[in-house]
């Protein structure tokens, strides 16, 4: 059997790691940006996102090290995602992880300037794929980080979820939120591992599809969780049921399982992953 449990706590401190030397180490780096910055990305969660970078490339061949700088890159957006939704203006939540959410603890001008440096960052360090790979290939995976975290992806996404929020929405229309707000940036990160790792059009083909299905699972699970506290009209449960909604993660896991087929064992990380997704309880 494989142990995602370790293998997980694994690629997340590596992933940590390489974060810590990419992060400005002075606190008082331009101010105290660099504070705010750091603040912003550390404790992290579970460092999910990158960790389907670096499985990815090994899934086709390719190494964890060649693929760190996109796997990075693809979670300092996350983390300004998160440090934006929190402001006063978008969720005005006051706690994540365990602390203040960085408006809290800084003030919301700083928070947003941290949000700003770490999206703009986040291109630089993927940037540095060109040392590892090539010049093209850090092209393609700039690219696949922009189509995922901009109007077409993730900020496209949370301007329709806010629409949805306001104005209600029908099960087409949910999809299409959470395809761009969630499911771009993980299909975003595992299509860059593919790249990074020499991927062919079908097996890119194959990868993109395996991320589109686990990004739908990881929204289903989510909103299935959070129903069970606070009922929402506007998810999974609320417009398919709840019933209906488990279906739908369970049959999208077992097309993102064939999805990997091709790949054998070296795909074991990603199969173990979209497991995981159906099935975990937070």
């Amino acid at each position: 059997m494989f142990d995602l449990k370790s293998y997980l706590k694994a690629r997340a401190e590596e992933v940590n790691s390489a974060l810590e030397t990419y992060l400005p180490q002075d606190g008082q780096y331009m101010g105290n940006l660099g504070e705010v910055m750091r603040y912003s990305v550390f404790p992290g969660g579970k460092r999910f996102r990158p960790i389907l970078t670096l499985a990815a490339c090994e899934a086709l061949g390719g190494s964890r090290a060649t693929a760190m700088p996109a796997a990075c890159a693809f979670e300092l957006v996350h983390c300004f995602s998160l440090v934006h939704d929190d402001l006063p203006c978008m969720d005005d939540d006051t706690e994540r992880r365990g602390k203040p959410t960085c408006h809290v603890a800084y003030g919301e001008d700083t928070a947003l300037l941290a949000g700003d440096g770490l999206v703009i960052y986040a291109f630089e360090v993927a940037a540095k794929t060109a040392e590892l790979a090539s010049a093209e290939t850090a092209v393609r995976v700039m690219r696949e980080l922009a189509v995922a975290s901009g109007h077409e992806g993730m900020v496209g996404g949370q301007i329709l979820d806010m629409d949805a929020q306001h104005h209600g929405a029908d099960k087409e229309s949910l999809l299409k939120v959470h395809r761009a707000k969630t499911g771009a940036l993980i299909r975003g990160a595992s299509r860059a591992g593919a790249i990074i790792a020499g991927a062919t059009p079908e097996q890119l083909q194959a990868i993109t599809e395996y991320g589109e299905l686990i990004g739908l699972v990881f929204q289903i699970t989510d909103d299935i969780l959070d129903y069970q506290d606070d009922p929402d009209p506007i998810s999974f449960p609320g417009l398919y049921g709840m019933d209906a909604s488990r279906q739908m993660a369970a049959e999208s896991t077992e097309r993102a399982l064939a999805c990997l087929q091709s790949f054998g064992d070296k795909a074991e990380p990603l199969a173990a992953l979209a497991t995981y997704l159906l099935s975990r309880q937070s």
